[in-house]
């Protein structure tokens, strides 16, 4: 699904993910308070996170190659970051420290599984196109590139504009959610929204899409210049709607949830490392949403990514359990 023919294989299976890493401070409750309330917090924990980072280690606990760009401050919490990036086996050379604090995210979960969440840039803000050309050369031989929305808008357009003229697949999660300009979709080979992401792109009313709008939503954003679209609708599933003319909608697997916050960022990263392996973009969302089911039954963010061998227990359990019936 490359520009121009190229094949993510046929371009290497290098991972390159750019964008935000960040320190996940998560209080657990048994609901999520409305403006102006207090409510008793059941526990506190903090989990390495941000979109970007998320991403990376999911694909490389599935066994991808995957080298992340990004910034860290010059504090603690920088030090327990790139630790744990290093100890999934991402391939941090640039990721870069500068002066002052890293990224945070202030994270509410309900006994649903449900979160809301407040980022702080911190490092991440910092993250510049000038910091792409010092890398280019791992950005240009990467087989895909995935970013999100938690580094400066000016830094995704830039990375776009590289994408389109190396002809390297882009993969962009566009969170958090935003107007999008049109010269960057026009550079977007895999846009993967959730469902409020989607109506504030496709400029519909927040809400549940239903089959029909979710139907048009995607049709308006391939109509932006995006060659494919994966709708993340949560515990119904994705639908897909491929520059090939495919639209399907694929189910969620049964799970019990208990922590949502990366279950998207699981998604994404999953969907790129079966990309690179040759997979068709059905059996890569399909490869991926199981890997998004497994995170959603585990807290926190990179903790709850799965291995490829936990991957495929978890499927092997699904067909026995159908074989069962």
């Amino acid at each position: 699904m490359a520009r121009d023919g190229k094949s993510g294989t046929e371009m290497g299976k290098h991972i390159v993910v750019v964008g935000s890493i960040n320190l996940d401070l998560v209080a657990a409750t048994e609901r999520i308070p409305i403006a102006g309330e207090t409510i008793a917090g059941l526990t506190f924990r903090t989990f390495p996170g941000g979109k970007g980072a998320n991403q990376a280690v999911a694909a490389a606990r599935l066994s991808g190659s995957v080298s992340m760009v990004g910034k860290l401050g010059d504090d603690p919490f920088g030090v327990q970051l790139r630790d744990s990036l290093e100890e999934s086996n991402v391939n941090t050379g640039a990721v870069e420290v500068v002066a002052g604090s890293s990224g945070v995210a202030l994270i509410v979960t309900d006994a649903a599984g449900q979160n809301a969440i407040t980022v702080v840039a911190g490092a991440n803000a910092q993250l510049s196109p000038a910091d792409l050309d010092d890398h280019i050369d791992l950005i240009r031989g990467a087989g895909i590139l995935l970013t999100q929305l938690e580094i400066p808008l000016e830094t995704v357009e830039y990375l776009a504009g590289i994408a389109a003229e190396e002809r390297v697949p882009l993969m962009l999660d566009p969170a958090p959610a935003r107007r999008l300009p049109l010269s960057l979709l026009k550079c977007v080979d895999w846009l993967t929204p959730n469902e409020t992401e989607t109506c504030i792109l496709a400029g519909l009313p927040p809400g549940e899409l239903n089959h029909e709008s979710m139907e048009n939503a995607a049709d308006v954003l391939l109509d932006s210049g995006c060659r494919n679209v994966i709708l993340k609708l949560g515990d119904r599933g994705c639908y897909l709607a491929l520059s090939d003319g495919t639209r399907q909608l694929l189910p969620a697997y049964t799970v019990r949830a208990v922590d949502t916050t990366a279950a998207g960022d699981a998604f994404n990263g999953a969907f790129a490392v079966a990309l690179m392996s040759g997979k068709d973009p059905l059996e890569c969302a399909s490869w991926a949403s199981a890997v998004a089911a497994i995170s959603v039954t585990r807290h926190g963010a990179q903790t709850s990514m799965p291995t490829a061998n936990e991957v495929e227990t978890f499927l092997e359990d699904v067909e026995s359990a159908k074989s069962d019936r």
